[in-house]
C-alpha cells in the first residue's frame, strides 16, 4: 500500500497504516511482536505527556502528543480485532453509546442546573449500568479500577466514601490529621522500626495528603508534576552554578549544595 502526501489524512489512514506495521507478510518486526501487555505501559506514558504538553501550554507538543495517545487506542484495537474481540468501530460506537447515555440532561428530557448535578447523575447512571451488567458488588465504592495509579485511586475512594458523609467538614481538620500521621512517622523512625511498619506509617501520610489536596481543589497529579518540574530546574541550576564555579555539585559537601539550592531558589523567585 501506497500513502501519498495529501493535504489532510483521516482515521481510516491511520487504521490502515497499523493495519499494514501488523501485517504478518512485510510489516514491522517491532510492531508485530506487541501484545496488549507490553503495549500498556506506552498508553500510560502517552496519557501522561499529553498532561505534561497541557501544563507547559505547548499547543504545538499537545497535537502531537494526542496523536501519539491515538495511535495507542489504535493500536489495541487492531491487536482485539486480530484476536476477533472487537474492532476500532466497536470502540468508537461503544463511547459514543455511553457518552449519550450518560448525558440525559444534553440528549434526553433529563435536567442538570450545574456540574455537580452532572457529575452526581453521572455515578448514578454507571451504578445502574454495574447492576444491569450483573454486578452484585453494591457498595459505594464498587467499580474503582485496581489498575489506577494508587494516588488516583485513593482520590476516588476518599471522594467516593465522601457521597455517603464520610467526609471531614473542611482543610483543618485534614492538616491535624496530617500532623498526626507524620507524628506516628517520627515514632516508628524514633523506635528504629522496620520497613514493614514504616511503608504503613508513609503509607497513611501520602493517603492523608491525597484527600489534603482534594479538599483545597488541588489535583493531585498536577501539584507532583509541578514538584517535580521545580526540583529538576532548581537542580540543574545547583549544577550550573557549581560548574560556573570550576567544580562539581557531586564534589561539594551538603551544606556546600544547600548554599545553592538556596540560590537556585533565589534566583527563579527573582
Amino acid at each position: 500500500m501506497t500513502f501519498r502526501p495529501r493535504p489532510m489524512r483521516s482515521t481510516d489512514d491511520l487504521l490502515a497504516i497499523m493495519a499494514r506495521l501488523r501485517d504478518p507478510d512485510g510489516g514491522c518486526p517491532w510492531d508485530l511482536q506487541q501484545d496488549f501487555a507490553t503495549i500498556a505501559p506506552y498508553t500510560i506514558e502517552e496519557a501522561y505527556e499529553v498532561a505534561d504538553a497541557i501544563d507547559r501550554a505547548d499547543f504545538d507538543d499537545l497535537r502531537g502528543e494526542l496523536g501519539d495517545l491515538l495511535l495507542q487506542v489504535v493500536f489495541h484495537a487492531r491487536m482485539a480485532e486480530e484476536a476477533g474481540h472487537f474492532a476500532f468501530g466497536d470502540v468508537v460506537e461503544a463511547i459514543c453509546e455511553k457518552m449519550i447515555s450518560r448525558h440525559p440532561h444534553v440528549f434526553a428530557a433529563a435536567e442538570a442546573d450545574d456540574a455537580q448535578a452532572v457529575a452526581d447523575s453521572w455515578e448514578a447512571i454507571k451504578r445502574r449500568e454495574r447492576a444491569a451488567a450483573g454486578d452484585a458488588d453494591t457498595s459505594a465504592l464498587a467499580g474503582i479500577a485496581r489498575g489506577l495509579p494508587e494516588w488516583q485511586r485513593a482520590a476516588k475512594l476518599q471522594k467516593r466514601a465522601a457521597a455517603t458523609g464520610f467526609e471531614w467538614p473542611g482543610l483543618a481538620p485534614v492538616l491535624d490529621k496530617l500532623a498526626e500521621e507524620l507524628a506516628e512517622v517520627r515514632a516508628e523512625v524514633d523506635a528504629q522500626s522496620g520497613p514493614e511498619r514504616l511503608t504503613d506509617e508513609i503509607g497513611d501520610v501520602l493517603f492523608v495528603c491525597v484527600n489534603l489536596a482534594r479538599h483545597a481543589g488541588v489535583d493531585v497529579s498536577t501539584a507532583l508534576r509541578r514538584a517535580n518540574a521545580k526540583f529538576e530546574r532548581r537542580f540543574r541550576r545547583m549544577e550550573a552554578l557549581a560548574a560556573e564555579a570550576g567544580g562539581s555539585l557531586a564534589g561539594l559537601p551538603l551544606d556546600a549544595q544547600e548554599r545553592l539550592w538556596d540560590r537556585a531558589k533565589a534566583e527563579e523567585r527573582g
